[in-house]
C-alpha cells in the first residue's frame, strides 16, 4: 500500500525532526518510531493475526498517535472512542464491532471487560517499521457518528480509500507540505477531519501541534499561531467565529495554508480571516466521513475567488478520481443551476455503513456511465453546479424545512439576517415545533441581546413573510458537538413556544 510505504520512509528519513508537540512537549520522529515499535511488539505478543478491529482510546499523547501507525503497519484497523464520551456509548461501539482488544494510554483503563494494552508502560524494543502486507479492502479505521435510531452509526474506511485520498492530494500542485511545516491538529481523533491533520504532516515529515483536552480550544489555537508561528492550519469554520474578537491582534505571515471543512464557510468572516494571514492560500474543502474526509475544494481568495451562494463560499470542484453528481428525488441528474442532492463517486467511497443494510440501501446507488457501473453515495447536501463547473452549497436536505407548505432553506434566512446585522455574531435559523405540532421559524443569536427590529424589517423586504422568523432567542454561547459543529438539536431547546 503506497501511503503505508510513504509513512515508513518519512519516519525513517526524518528521525531528528519534530513529529509532535503535545502540551508544549516536543517529540521527534525517532521518539515516534520507538513508541510505534513498542506498540507493534505488544500487539504481536497479545493479539492474533486474525483480529483486525482494535479499539483505541483517543488521549492527547504520543502513544495514541503511535498506536494508529502501529496498527496500520500491522495491517489492522483502529476503532477510536473518546475518553470523555459516556462509557455506555463507547461500549456500544466496541460491541457493534466485536472489538476484544483496546489500546489505551490512560493511567488506569476503565475497560475492564476487554483485553487492554496499556501503551504508556511498554518495554523497550528494537525499532521495527517494516509494514505487513494489506489488501485494498482491509479496513484502516471505523468511525462512529450519531445514528437516528439512537445507536452509533459506523463508517468503515479501507486502506484503498485512504490511499486514494493521499493520491488525490498528492496531485494538487497548490498544496505541498515540507519538513519545516508546523501544523495545527485541533480535532478529536473520533472525528474524520483528524485523519488529514495527522496523516499529511506525518507523510511530509512535518510537526503537528495538538490541542490539550480540557482547554479553551479557540484560545489555545490563538496562542499556538502567535507563539509557535504555525504554518498550516486545518479548521472547522465555526472556530474562527470565536477568534474574531482577536483578529486585530492576529498577523500571521508564517501561515502558508489554511484549510476549512466540516461546515459552511461564510464569505464575510472568510475575508476578515484572510486579512490576518497575508501570505496564506485558503482552501474550502468539502467531503463527508463516508468519502474519506475530502472529495474536493474551492481555492478561496479575498480578491479573485469569491464565489458564494447565500453568503456561503463555493465548495468548488472534485479532486482527482472523484465524481460529483447532482440529482433529483429519483437519482436523475439535474441541469446546471438547478439545486439537487450532491452524490459522490470514486475510490474514496466507504464500502457501506457497518452492519446496516437498510441504511446502505437508502444511501448508495449504482449508475452506469460510459459502459461502467459507478457507485454513488448520497450526501444529503443540497448543491448546484454553475456554468463554469463550480459546485455551490445550498444547505442540508434536512435543513430544508416546510413552513406553511412552502419549502424553506434555513441558510437563506441566516444569510439575510447576518447581512443587515451591525453586530458580527453567529446566527442560526431553526425549525421549531409549536404546541399544535406545526413548524415555525426561530432565529438563535449568539451573545448578549440587542434590538433586532431593523434586522426583521430588512428580512421582510428580502423574503416572503413565511420565511421571516417569528421567534428570536439570544444564547450566550452556542452548544457545540465534540467535533466543533453547532449542535442544532440542543439549540432548539432554548425555544419554548408551547
Amino acid at each position: 500500500m503506497k501511503f503505508i510505504k510513504q509513512l515508513r520512509e518519512s519516519i525513517e528519513n526524518n528521525s531528528k525532526q519534530n513529529a509532535l508537540c503535545v502540551n508544549g512537549v516536543f517529540y521527534t520522529y525517532q521518539d515516534f518510531a520507538i513508541e510505534i515499535s513498542k506498540i507493534r511488539n505488544a500487539i504481536n505478543n497479545t493479539i492474533s493475526s486474525s483480529e483486525k478491529l482494535i479499539g483505541l482510546v483517543t488521549n492527547d499523547d504520543l502513544q495514541t498517535y503511535a498506536s494508529i501507525i502501529a496498527l496500520w503497519f500491522e495491517g489492522k484497523a483502529y476503532v477510536p472512542v473518546n475518553p470523555s464520551s459516556p462509557i455506555e456509548r463507547n461500549n456500544q461501539v466496541f460491541e457493534l464491532t466485536e472489538t476484544k482488544y483496546v489500546l489505551d494510554s490512560s493511567k488506569t483503563s476503565i475497560y475492564k471487560e476487554l483485553n487492554v494494552i496499556a501503551t504508556s508502560s511498554l518495554d523497550e524494543v528494537q525499532v521495527s517499521l517494516s509494514p505487513k502486507e494489506v489488501s485494498d479492502n482491509d479496513l484502516a479505521y471505523i468511525l462512529f457518528t450519531s445514528g437516528t435510531t439512537g445507536l452509533p452509526k459506523g463508517v468503515p474506511i479501507t486502506y484503498k480509500n485512504v490511499d486514494a485520498l493521499v493520491n488525490a492530494i498528492d496531485h494538487e500542485p497548490e498544496f505541498n507540505l515540507n519538513t519545516s511545516d508546523r501544523c495545527l491538529q485541533m480535532f478529536e481523533l473520533t472525528f474524520d477531519f483528524s485523519v488529514v491533520t495527522y496523516l499529511f504532516p506525518f507523510l511530509a515529515g512535518a510537526c503537528i501541534y495538538t490541542i490539550p483536552k480540557n482547554t479553551i480550544k479557540y484560545f489555545y489555537i490563538f496562542k499556538l499561531i502567535k507563539e509557535q508561528r504555525l504554518t498550516v492550519l486545518t479548521m472547522v469554520p465555526s472556530i474562527i467565529n470565536y477568534l474574531r474578537p482577536y483578529f486585530p491582534e492576529i498577523n500571521a505571515p508564517d501561515v502558508r495554508y489554511c484549510s476549512f471543512g466540516g461546515g459552511a464557510l461564510h464569505s464575510d468572516i472568510a475575508k476578515e480571516w484572510s486579512d490576518c494571514l497575508p501570505n496564506c492560500k485558503i482552501f474550502n474543502y468539502y467531503g463527508p466521513t463516508e468519502f474519506t474526509v475530502y472529495s474536493g475544494f474551492y481555492p478561496y481568495h479575498k480578491e479573485t475567488h469569491l464565489k458564494s451562494h447565500n453568503g456561503i463560499i463555493a465548495i468548488g470542484t472534485p479532486q482527482k478520481d472523484c465524481s460529483y453528481l447532482v440529482v433529483n428525488e429519483n437519482n436523475e441528474e439535474v441541469p446546471l443551476q438547478v439545486t439537487g442532492e450532491l452524490c459522490l463517486g470514486g475510490p474514496q467511497v466507504t464500502p457501506g455503513y457497518w452492519k446496516n443494510e437498510e441504511r446502505n440501501a437508502e444511501s448508495f446507488f449504482v449508475k452506469s456511465e460510459n459502459g461502467k457501473d459507478v457507485r454513488y453515495y448520497k450526501t444529503g447536501d443540497l448543491c448546484f453546479k454553475d456554468e463554469s463547473g463550480d459546485f455551490l452549497y445550498v444547505g442540508r436536505a434536512d435543513f430544508q424545512v416546510k413552513i406553511r407548505g412552502y419549502r424553506v432553506e434555513l441558510a437563506e434566512i441566516e444569510f439575510h439576517a447576518k447581512e443587515k446585522s451591525v453586530k458580527k455574531v453567529n446566527m442560526v435559523a431553526l425549525d421549531i415545533t409549536n404546541k399544535l405540532g406545526n413548524a415555525e421559524l426561530g432565529l438563535a443569536i449568539e451573545g448578549e441581546s440587542f434590538d433586532t427590529e431593523e434586522i426583521i424589517e430588512y428580512m421582510k423586504t428580502k423574503m416572503p413573510d413565511y420565511m421571516v422568523p417569528g421567534h428570536i432567542r439570544f444564547v450566550k454561547e452556542f452548544p457545540h458537538s465534540i467535533n466543533g459543529k453547532i449542535d442544532r438539536k440542543k439549540l432548539r431547546t432554548y425555544f419554548d413556544i408551547n
